[in-house]
């Protein structure tokens, strides 16, 4: 290996420090020659704070400390100076889009690579975790590459050609950049000190990109509040690794005040305290506190925000916009929902100028345009359905505008939607995809993914759970928790998400793409149209009014969101509408003794909505009815009853006739999910079991009168 210079390497740090800027340096050569040329140029950079993402002998090699990419959300919140990848044990998008973000300013990226012509076939050995192997060509690391090598201010290092190359010096101005609190932050703070002296019920939200201080700025708010008085502030978020910022800053501004200090927790003199919790441990155990603060909110489920929103007197939620985790803007539409129906005077709060680099890096806007980070939806005016035209599409064919579109209604659309969807999206081999365009801009996309296909012997391995092929989703699930193994030989198109642009909702084009997609599996010969998602009454009226049923539902709840699976089938050959029956009678026969033991928190518009879309099981016999009758005038006790109760839900029409009444909900618990009496006073759906009990004789006999024929 040619020599490095140490002078130069040490300049440009210097400049980028003083302009506040971050630069990326691709090394492109063979694996051991970039090792090899990587650590000896970290020799003569400071790597005190330096990380190496890869594998473990060759970060002890370098004198570095290192950590395998799968292990990147540990090192969030934290700051480095240099950061090397390793991209030959290879790039897992949310990862690699994830920690340049803890980059100072001054700081470079190192990353370890093919040369760029060869990255359209390059195997990269993440592939293998998402069935991304099979494919001959990846257009997703082709249009990075062609980014990159359009990007000037990218730095290649090439094996043979530019070992050493000629390094730029960042320009600056007369001043010298240095990360310090910015007048916005500054107003953030006293921001958030008001809210959390203020009144009750009046919660903020803060939003920005990553590098604008929120995590900073909720530290010294916190510490602020306890120097006014307040005895204790809560903060938690998807983990306390993230937290390091804030509690640093909180430390900061407390001082000698400080009577101990960790990194979960600051206690100051007389007991008052910052103290981070577990989301979980947060709600399981309910602690007293003045003020709840929400760190990077857009990873937390929607429905555990809800709980904490309602928990506690004053909450503050801080979020990214445009990050890493592609959520942001998904957090911020679907939460808002909750935030103007549970709190309406809640306020919101947008922070635009950075805070650890300068406005204009040149590493963030390239990680934004690797990624999409920014990706946008279109905004127009609402079309009439004339102007609407639907179309195949090819997203890997897409110019980067057309693209950057299409991604933006999946990530507003979607609580999650991350770049590694992205790449899932463009190297697919089984992805389909639909578009709704209006005047040339696309305004709802439709994703999809052939499934199945397996051999017999395989699927049934699969459905006894010895054997789990890469991908599959919707397929291996009908398979092994459905048990079918037909789910698993039959091929199913799988819509994986579907979006329309807010402007143009309403107007049936989702339902026209879904159409669509159902009309290709004909053309094909596919088996069915499936779909699966966290469960959500709106979503599943959407896809009921698009012909699929409900086949099943998970037994433990998505991390990601907080909610059920909902699997769904539309049988489109004669053995897919065999199946798609199988698996409705089925999961309709289990559902009784299932719900009592997995679903006993579900809300009950959500099981409502799944049971009304249960064929007919039962029909009561006399017996049955005059038991119904004696419980509805008092004389027959709710125990004794509850068996045929339990039964008279699965009658033809009676669920979708009682979610018609006030006192459903109270059915629900205490029929449907096998809530104590106890339990349901506490919960607040009746005083106790008397009032409970007599609500539901009267809503009995008002279904033995006017409800459905039994």
């Amino acid at each position: 290996m040619k020599s490095v210079s140490k002078r130069n390497w040490q300049a440009l740090a210097g400049s980028l420090r003083a302009a506040g800027e971050r630069r990326l340096v691709l090394v492109e050569g063979e694996p051991e020659w970039c090792r090899s040329w990587v650590s000896g140029c970290l020799e003569t950079l400071d790597t005190s704070q330096a990380l190496w993402v890869g594998r473990a002998e060759d970060a002890e090699l370098a004198g570095v400390t290192g950590i395998a990419s799968k292990q990147f959300k540990r090192w969030l919140g934290r700051e480095t100076s240099v950061l090397v990848w390793d991209g030959w044990q290879g790039n897992p998008p949310d990862g690699l889009a994830a920690l340049p973000g803890t980059l100072q300013a001054g700081g470079l990226l190192f990353w370890l690579m093919p040369p760029l012509e060869d990255w359209v076939t390059f195997k990269d050995p993440d592939y293998v975790r998402t069935g991304l192997e099979q494919a001959e060509q990846h257009a997703f690391a082709a249009r990075m590459a062609g980014v990159l090598a359009a990007d000037s201010d990218v730095i290649r290092v090439r094996q043979g050609h530019e070992e050493v190359p000629v390094l730029p010096l960042a320009e600056f101005g007369r001043s010298v950049f240095a990360p310090t609190t910015t007048p916005e932050q500054a107003q953030l703070v006293s921001q958030l000190v008001r809210f959390g002296l203020g009144r009750r019920r009046r919660p903020l939200v803060v939003t920005a990109d990553r590098g604008r201080g929120k995590s900073a700025a909720l530290g010294m708010a916190a510490a602020e509040l306890l120097l006014a008085g307040r005895q204790r502030v809560l903060v938690t978020s998807p983990s306390v690794d993230n937290l390091t910022s804030f509690f640093r800053h909180a430390a900061e501004r407390l001082g000698e005040r400080l009577v101990e200090r960790r990194d979960d927790a600051l206690v100051m003199e007389g007991g008052s305290s910052i103290r981070y919790l577990s989301v979980q441990d947060l709600l399981a155990d309910k602690p007293d506190a003045e003020v709840v603060m929400v760190d990077e909110a857009a990873g937390v489920p929607a429905h555990w925000l809800r709980e904490v929103l309602l928990g506690w007197p004053r909450v503050a939620f801080a979020s990214t916009v445009h990050g890493y985790e592609g959520t942001g803007r998904g957090f911020a539409i679907r939460f808002r929902q909750v935030l103007d129906r549970e709190t309406p005077h809640w306020q919101s709060v947008h922070v635009t100028e950075p805070v650890r680099w300068a406005d204009g890096d040149p590493l963030e806007r390239l990680v934004s345009a690797l990624f999409l980070l920014s990706a946008d939806s279109p905004k127009g005016g609402r079309p009439s359905e004339d102007d609407v035209v639907l179309e195949r599409w090819y997203p890997a064919r897409a110019n980067e505008q057309v693209l950057s579109e299409a991604f933006g209604l999946l990530v507003d659309a979607h609580y999650r939607t991350t770049p590694a969807d992205l790449r899932q999206w463009l190297d697919d081999t089984g992805a389909q995809s639909w578009r709704a365009v209006v005047n040339g801009v696309t305004v709802g996309v439709l994703w999809a993914s052939v499934e199945g296909g397996l051999a017999p012997e395989l699927a049934e391995q699969v459905a006894q759970g010895v054997r789990r092929p890469r991908g599959h989703l919707l397929a291996q699930s009908l398979a092994t928790h459905g048990g079918f193994p037909e789910a698993a030989v039959q091929r199913t198109l799988r819509i994986v998400r579907v979006a329309v642009s807010e402007e143009c909702r309403q107007l049936g084009i989702g339902k026209q793409l879904v159409a669509q997609a159902e009309r290709a599996c004909v053309e094909q010969e596919l088996d069915g149209l499936g779909t699966s998602f966290g469960g959500e009454p709106g979503l599943l009226a959407f896809w009921q009014a698009c012909g699929l049923r409900v086949v099943r539902l998970g037994l433990r709840q998505e991390s990601s969101t907080g909610e059920f699976p909902l699997q769904m089938l539309c049988g489109v050959s004669e053995f897919g509408q065999q199946l798609e029956q199988s698996l409705c009678d089925r999961f309709a026969l289990h559902w009784p003794v299932l719900v009592p033991r997995h679903w006993a928190e579900l809300a009950p518009e959500l099981l409502a909505a799944v049971a009304a879309s249960f064929p007919a099981a039962v029909r009561l016999d006399a017996d049955d009815r005059r038991d119904l009758m004696n419980f509805s005038e008092g004389c027959r006790g709710f125990e004794l009853t509850l068996p045929v109760l339990r039964q008279l839900e699965q009658c033809a029409g009676v669920v979708a006739w009682l979610v018609n009444f006030p006192d459903f909900p109270l059915w629900c618990r205490v029929v449907t999910q096998g809530w104590s009496w106890n339990a349901v006073r506490y919960a607040g759906f009746c005083s106790g079991q008397k009032e409970g009990e007599t609500r539901l004789r009267k809503l009995v006999g008002e279904l033995l009168k006017n409800g459905p024929e039994l």
